[in-house]
């Protein structure tokens, strides 16, 4: 069981992420617009 889990968990560390980077991605997710008919999945931008 001891073998399964990594040795080196601490050296994980959290990634700072710009406002830029955040505001760019909300705004594709805004734009982007997903239809689903039946088995058929269609994304388009509505930019």
């Amino acid at each position: 069981m001891e073998q399964i889990y990594p040795r080196h968990q601490n050296k994980c560390k959290l990634v700072k992420v710009k406002p830029e980077s955040v505001q760019l991605l909300l705004q594709y997710s805004k734009a982007l617009n997903i239809v689903k008919h039946k088995e058929l999945t269609f994304e388009s931008n509505l930019n």
